[in-house]
């Protein structure tokens, strides 16, 4: 080794003693004050998880306290109403926003329960079915019913339990993925009012997206199954409550839009001042004049800038509900079928607008495996049997994508909700599996004798 390099070693080394002499006093004095009040710290920093633990704790024995049933609805044959029949019902399902006071929430565990609006098909056979707690039933069907007057309501057995609960096995297998839309909630996606034609007035010429899945439903053979969950709580956005307030965000982004904003001047320095002040400075008394546009912002928007402002008015004019979406498509091995998985992926493509909002599937949360250079044979087959099982699992349960945490799930209002879960007619579905009711029902009359 050179010389060189061995002299600057040693003198690395006796610099290296130096300093270790110079801080050992410093160090142990340091570690005296820690061994007497070490115990100062922990609280500060297990202070989050152990917040979070119990909360999660005390939620969970008050939620199993809980009763949940699933609801089946049945249209009649001959229903005329359009999809915005169910946005009355949607209104009334939000007006059980009640969140909990501290107590509540903090010793008693409670928090607002979610309704899960489902579309399933069994073996080629359509369902509609709503998840709700069983002290809500009264409330839900009176809501339906104001809609729907000859629909029929059942109280139905879970059929996730129908299936075995430990998917994908050797028998089972399945496709899916929870969705995500691509901008801020502000931007609405594209809903009933956007079809044009909605406007007609004959029924039969109205154009439903729901068709196009119930045909898809209709087709899977025995032994398949397509599931379609969108979950759904009232949200205010009350920041008292703890909540986000979406709506003033919503604005701030329509004034952006609308290219309402303030033009900020831009700060000059003293000698600038003093230039402009020598070579434009006016009479005194006399004020300076602002620079007015001839024409107002709003009046220079494009026609789709205009339709941006007027979506984003829209969806902040109605209520909103806290939602997540997911669909999963399971078959037994020996009938299983990658691409009936589209059939839900193409429903929900009927709602991406190109200048507003889309749902598209999170890739996350997609039951795929990206390979990339730094992990393409990390535990690929692995890695995808655990995505396969959590969303699985997330679906029976009825959570959000990323629970226990929280996240996942996006703002729509009632009119984006009724466009995604609604009940279709005949006319406009005439899928032939659905289940309907074949004959209408009513009370008997007042007038009937009874002897």
């Amino acid at each position: 080794m050179p010389p060189v390099i061995l002299r600057f070693i040693e003198n690395a080394v006796r610099f290296a003693v130096v300093q270790e002499e110079q801080m050992r006093p410093y160090l142990e004095e340091l570690w005296l004050v820690f061994k007497v009040w070490w115990w100062v710290f922990p609280p500060f920093i297990l202070w989050g998880p152990l917040k979070f633990m119990w909360l999660w704790w005390r939620q969970g024995l008050w939620d199993n306290k809980q009763k949940k049933i699933l609801l089946e609805i049945k249209i009649p044959e001959d229903s005329l109403k359009p999809i915005r029949a169910m946005e009355p019902v949607l209104n009334g399902f939000w007006q059980l926003y009640s969140p909990p006071n501290w107590y509540e929430k903090w010793w008693e565990g409670r928090f607002l329960l979610r309704f899960s609006f489902e579309i399933v098909s069994l073996e080629g056979t359509p369902h509609f079915y709503i998840r709700m707690p069983e002290r809500y039933r009264n409330i839900a069907e009176s809501h339906i019913y104001s809609q729907y007057p000859e629909a029929e309501i059942t109280v139905v057995d879970d059929y996730v339990k129908k299936v075995p609960p430990d998917i994908p096995s050797k028998d089972w297998e399945m496709l899916g993925a929870d969705y995500k839309i691509l901008k801020s909630e502000a931007y609405p996606i594209r809903t009933y009012v956007d079809f044009e034609t909605e406007h007609e007035a004959k029924e039969e010429k109205r154009v439903d997206p729901m068709a196009s899945l119930l045909e898809g439903m209709a087709k899977i053979g025995p032994g398949e199954q397509l599931w379609v969950q969108i979950m759904a709580k009232p949200y205010l956005g009350d920041p008292t409550e703890g909540e986000r307030d979406w709506k003033a965000e919503a604005r701030k982004i329509r004034d952006l839009e609308a290219k309402r904003t303030k033009k900020e001047k831009p700060m000059k320095l003293m000698i600038e001042e003093m230039w402009d002040l020598l070579i434009h400075a006016k009479p005194p008394g006399q004020a300076v004049e602002e620079e007015k546009e001839m024409f107002p912002a709003e009046l220079k928007l494009t026609p789709g800038e205009r339709d941006v402002v007027a979506g984003i008015e829209r969806k902040i004019s109605k209520l909103g509900f806290e939602c997540n979406v997911r669909y999963i498509y399971l078959a037994k091995r020996d009938v299983f079928f990658g691409g009936h998985v589209r059939m839900a992926m193409s429903y929900f493509t009927n709602f991406i607008s190109g200048n507003l909002n889309a749902m598209v599937p999170w890739g996350k949360m997609l039951t795929k495996i990206k390979r990339n250079w730094y992990n393409w044979f990390w535990f690929v087959k692995r890695r995808l049997y655990l995505k396969k099982r959590q969303l699985f699992r997330r679906y029976c349960i009825r959570v959000t994508p990323l629970f226990p945490l929280g996240g996942g799930t996006f703002i729509l209002n009632s009119e984006e909700l009724a466009t995604i879960y609604h009940f279709p007619s005949r006319i406009v579905a005439p899928a032939a599996t659905v289940p309907r009711v074949e004959a209408r029902k009513g009370e008997a009359p007042a007038n009937l004798p009874i002897e």
